[in-house]
Order: C-alpha cells, then sequence, then structure tokens
C-alpha cells in the first residue's frame, strides 16, 4: 500500500538516491524524463524542496517509490499564458519532478500522487494545478488528461537539463 507523506530532512540522501535510481533505470526508456544527474533535479533542489516542506514522497514497504515537488514556482514562459484560471501566484500549485520508480510504473501510483496534489492543493485553497511536460512524454500527457486537466499550450521553457525545449502546459482548475 502506497503511503504519501511530507518529506522530512532526514530523507534527503533517500530522496536524492531514489531520483538518481530513477535516472539510471530510465536510460533505455521509450519515454524519458529528460533528467540528468547534477543538472536535474539537483541536490540544491531537493534540498531546499524538503526544508520548504514541498518534497512528497511515496513510500512502500519502506521504500521510495515516487515523489513530486509542490510549490508556486514556474518557469519563465508561464507568465504570458492564457490560462483557464485567474490566478495569483500564491493562488496555484504547480507540480515538479514527479518521478516514479521503474519497478513501479503502471500500477497507478503517478495517478495516486496527483490525486495527493489535488487534494493537498484543496486544502490549501489554491485555484489550480498547473505543469509542464516534455512534448515526447505521452504517459504524462495521457495521465494528466485522464485526470481532468486540460491541454492550455504548448511553449519553449528553458530548464537546466534540457535547454530551451518545447513544453505542454496543462492546468486543473480547482
Amino acid at each position: 500500500m502506497l503511503i504519501i507523506r511530507e518529506a522530512i530532512t532526514d530523507e534527503f540522501d533517500k530522496t536524492m538516491g531514489f531520483y538518481y535510481h530513477l535516472i539510471d533505470s530510465m536510460q533505455g526508456a521509450e519515454y524519458k524524463p529528460g533528467w540528468e544527474k547534477g543538472v536535474y533535479p539537483t541536490e540544491k533542489f531537493i534540498q531546499d524542496s524538503i526544508k520548504n516542506a514541498e518534497m512528497f514522497i511515496g513510500i512502500n514497504d519502506n521504500n521510495i517509490v515516487s515523489a513530486m515537488v509542490m510549490n508556486h514556482d514556474y518557469a519563465d514562459g508561464y507568465e504570458n499564458v492564457m490560462w483557464q484560471t485567474n490566478a495569483k501566484k500564491d493562488e496555484i500549485t504547480v507540480i515538479h519532478a514527479l518521478g516514479i520508480s521503474s519497478a513501479y510504473q503502471g500500477q497507478g501510483i503517478a495517478k495516486q500522487m496527483v490525486v495527493y496534489a489535488v487534494k493537498n492543493s484543496k486544502d490549501k485553497k489554491m485555484k489550480s494545478i498547473r505543469l509542464d511536460v516534455l512534448g515526447t512524454n505521452l504517459p504524462a500527457q495521457r495521465l494528466y488528461t485522464a485526470m481532468g486537466f486540460r491541454y492550455i499550450d504548448t511553449v519553449k521553457l528553458f530548464y537546466e537539463d534540457t535547454g530551451l525545449t518545447d513544453f505542454l502546459l496543462y492546468e486543473l482548475p480547482l
């Protein structure tokens, strides 16, 4: 059974190890997240996310099998998009670095993580959840669409791991 909760400071090494293992295991995968060790997610990003109570982990059999960051931060370019919901930065949740261990993919864990994000965001009175997905990440696109997220636009965003690349933007009004 998956238990989703906020990560604590003592879990930094395990959380970083989860991401590194995920990056290694996805090297030959058909749909890669585009992540790279030391580039994204960085140790500083994970440390800051844990410190700021923005890192959430999924635990199964005492192992981290999923993780994501939820905060209000977004890439340059989000502010120029015609979103469905008129909301200020502190009124939205942005999901980052949602990853599922390769051994647990296809078991509905990503859906459980997003359901958790929706409940958490509603509890905090957020107006919407927004996120971006690489155009090549078809499983993520299918997941978000199936969960009621609406495709908003495709824009070029810059991230350290991908450079300036086309990303599909999605939003779920709450």
